[in-house]
């Protein structure tokens, strides 16, 4: 294909061309000559609930015939407040603002900024980060620095500011981060601390327990230091609750947004902040306002998106879909337990991955693209992280397009 375009995560000169998709609807992608994949992954885990939703197609068309778009600085719109108060509503927290941006990254860039200055703003600056080991938050730079290094960020890592790292709080390893993080507590230089609630995607699809979590976040909260939810992934219902945060205590200061806020529809971010954080930028001065924004900030369209995508998810046909899948999952996991070729099955409400026994792992593991292909060649979109094979599919999949991924799962580690 002659094509100008520069796709992302993607060799230019990749070992295949781009596949042409021509429609969507539910669960399945149409390509241009007329084949079918089951999209196994809600497209980078954005869809849920099915390509061409039309009760989101309704919702953006109708927003279009009144407002497609307007300045956010000094001016706003019902669909943003309603969207902003309902989620407010329904977030872990209490939260008591949104801060609407235009992607996951830029979600926690937002709550870095405002971390950060939350502390300037009392006279206290503070300047350091704690994450996780394995960590990954976005591609923009702040977002960059608070995620693990490795190929994604190696050109870039001289530009990149220095990040604390705990050890990933599996249970062997809960005690060592448990040491570490109070070391760095006692310092009074933290300004927050950014996790991936319950599930690293990016890294693995690694899970660990609420009670590890619960057990950092108990340290930050008795240090006063904020802690920031990156649920971009894991919001909407993918771990089972609608929030990750929502099974553990204590709960999260600022909560990052993205991917399935609109249904998979159009890009938006936002920042939910809570009522301690937020006091601390409430002023008439200048100096104390959070200079931030975007061309799009809380563009109508994409606030009508996620609006239709709440009505469906909070639906009890949504909620039946969600423990259908986990249910399914549970059963894979039980399946692959002994089999030769995998390792580690796992799932976690709707997230279900396991690891193909290779001779290197990791995310440049050279199976990876074999498995891609093998999957593709079956009908089944899967893009495994490494030799990392995951499912996270769209809610509203069905039983049969479920047992064709596991027939395309069987098929290939049989092969192997």
């Amino acid at each position: 294909m002659n094509s100008r375009v520069w796709h992302p995560f993607t060799p230019v000169r990749a070992r295949r061309e781009p596949l042409p998709v021509r429609r969507a609807k539910g669960a399945r992608l149409t390509l241009a000559a007329g084949r079918v994949l089951i999209d196994g992954i809600s497209s980078w885990w954005v869809n849920l609930h099915g390509h061409a939703h039309p009760s989101l197609a309704r919702a953006i068309a109708a927003q279009a015939r009144k407002l497609e778009q307007v300045i956010f600085a000094g001016f706003t719109h019902e669909p943003a407040e309603t969207l902003a108060d309902r989620l407010c509503r329904i977030l872990p927290g209490p939260m008591e603002r949104v801060f609407f941006s235009d992607d996951g990254s830029t979600s926690v860039e937002v709550a870095i900024k405002i971390a950060l200055q939350y502390w300037h703003n009392q006279g206290r600056p503070r300047r350091s980060l704690v994450a996780l080991d394995g960590a990954y938050h976005g591609d923009t730079f702040g977002a960059m620095s608070a995620g693990a290094r490795g190929i994604f960020s190696a050109p870039f890592d001289r530009h990149l500011f220095r990040v604390e790292r705990l050890p990933f709080p599996s249970p062997d390893k809960l005690a060592a981060a448990l040491a570490k993080f109070r070391r760095l507590l006692a310092g009074d230089r933290i300004a927050a601390f950014i996790y991936e609630p319950l599930v690293q995607g990016s890294a693995g699809m690694r899970m660990y327990p609420p009670a590890s979590l619960a057990a950092l976040l108990e340290l930050a909260r008795t240090a006063g230091v904020p802690c920031i939810a990156d649920e971009v992934m894991t919001g909407f219902g993918r771990t089972g609750t609608l929030f990750a945060s929502q099974q553990v205590r204590p709960q999260p200061d600022l909560v990052c947004l993205s991917k399935g806020l609109t249904g998979g529809f159009l890009p938006m971010g936002l920042t939910a902040v809570s009522r301690r954080i937020f006091r601390a930028f409430d002023s008439a001065e200048p100096d104390r306002a959070f200079w931030h924004g975007h061309s799009y900030t809380a563009n109508p369209l994409a606030c009508a998106a996620a609006l239709a995508s709440l009505d469906l998810l909070l639906a009890k046909e949504s909620l039946e879909d969600r423990r259908r899948v986990a249910a399914t999952f549970a059963g894979w996991a039980r399946k692959l337990s002994a089999h030769p070729a995998a390792s580690n099955p796992r799932h976690h409400g709707c997230i279900f991955a396991f690891e193909v026994r290779a001779s290197r792992g990791g995310y440049l593991s050279p199976v990876r693209d074999c498995l891609e292909k093998a999957f593709l060649e079956r009908g089944v979109l899967l893009r495994p992280l490494g030799n990392t094979v995951y499912v996270l599919p769209p809610y509203a999949i069905t039983d049969g397009e479920l047992g064709r991924i596991w027939r395309a799962i069987e098929a290939v580690l049989s092969e192997i």
